[in-house]
């Protein structure tokens, strides 16, 4: 392979992740380094379908008046992940608008943001956007076509197991899978037409294919602890007078909540429970889940002295439980992304050096019948 043939294959590349970590990003609600626009609410800074570089909210430091950040909202756009600028802040929250909005978007009924609504903070470099143009066409494309698979496979199959972000995991897994084997029997028919001399500097790297297939492992692994996690918010009612209703707190006082953790998977998993505004306790703040588990937590919600509405939240990190226990406590103790890091940095590690034990290390070729052997063991194995 020529090196303009190498460059070409790693754009090829570097552009397909970027499209799979946006669509991943718009299933898991959780933008994933590129994030996009879909209105012209932030114009001239993000035109629709421009994207952006986005930085997690959990590593990207403090939010500040004049970052655009990535919020869920409640009602702005319908609800959903929204991107707007941070132009104040109260001590209720954020005030954010869009770049093209005459008002802001707390003026047109959406409560102030808190901090555990906000998901991404976009890349600034000299006070200006880093923009990636016209990129949020082709995901909403992609998305649409997945979706639409989803549903049909749903609708098959009889179980809705297959849609929604986990769903996506699997069919993401499983269609790479598929894709390998099909790639492999159109390349050994093709071979039997090539000779051998051909065939020996041919082929696709045995590190680039078992390279895609652990990026799609840990895409899948990332899917399941990031998916079912996230913020809860807990609408509580400050009143004057003690209240049956439900939310309903009379001011000062505090009252029990329930809140479920399960795990619909067949892997054991660590959740760690945060309260993340004043006025939350949990208990307990760590379970362990086995498969098909699920645990009930109790939580303290305490109203103001001052009477009104409030929202309080409650996140929720998820862990696969492929590490011993102590060390993921001790790595979230340091900060809830590293334990991620360090199961997606196992778990990848290992397929990697499976694979590339049983395929060998030169490349995958149609006449080689050794290769192809080995091809076969190794999805044997997998599967």
């Amino acid at each position: 392979m020529t090196r303009r043939a190498r460059t070409v294959q790693a754009v090829e590349l570097l552009v397909l992740l970027a499209v799979v970590a946006l669509v991943v990003g718009q299933f898991l609600g959780q933008p994933i380094l590129l994030s996009y626009v879909t209105t012209g609410s932030m114009e001239p800074t993000l035109d629709p379908g421009d994207g952006f570089v986005a930085v997690p909210a959990a590593v990207a430091g403090p939010v500040e008046e004049g970052d655009v950040v990535v919020f869920r909202a409640e009602h702005v756009g319908g609800g959903g992940l929204t991107t707007h600028r941070v132009v104040g802040e109260t001590s209720e929250g954020f005030v954010t608008r869009g770049d093209a909005n005459p008002s802001t978007d707390q003026a047109a009924d959406e409560p102030p943001v808190q901090r555990p609504q906000i998901v991404a903070k976009a890349v600034q470099v000299d006070g200006a956007v880093v923009v990636v143009p016209h990129v949020g066409t082709v995901v909403e494309g992609t998305r649409g076509s997945v979706e639409t698979v989803q549903r049909r496979l749903a609708a098959l199959l009889g179980t809705d197991a297959v849609l929604g972000p986990r769903g996506f995991a699997t069919l993401l897994f499983g269609l790479s899978v598929v894709a390998y084997v099909v790639d492999s029997l159109r390349e050994s028919a093709r071979g039997e037409r090539r000779s051998r001399d051909r065939s020996r500097d041919t082929g696709t790297s045995t590190h680039l294919v078992v390279g895609a297939m652990t990026l799609v492992l840990v895409a899948t692994a990332t899917t399941a602890m990031v998916a079912p996690a996230g913020p809860f918010e807990f609408g509580v009612v400050s009143s004057s007078v003690d209240s049956p209703g439900p939310g309903v707190i009379e001011r000062g006082s505090t009252e029990n909540a329930t809140y479920v953790v399960s795990n619909g998977g067949v892997v054991p998993v660590v959740v760690f429970l945060d309260p993340a505004s004043e006025g939350v306790a949990v208990s307990p703040r760590e379970v362990r889940l086995g498969a098909r588990d699920r645990v009930n937590a109790t939580v303290a919600l305490s109203a103001p002295p001052e009477t009104g509405y409030y929202r309080l939240f409650l996140v929720e990190h998820r862990y696969l439980a492929v590490l011993p226990h102590s060390t993921i406590a001790s790595l979230y103790a340091v900060h809830p992304w590293l334990p991620i890091v360090a199961i997606d940095a196992l778990l990848g590690g290992l397929f990697y050096l499976l694979g590339v034990g049983l395929l060998g290390t030169g490349r995958v070729r149609s006449r080689s019948r050794e290769t192809s052997a080995a091809s076969r063991r190794f999805l044997s194995r997998l599967l």
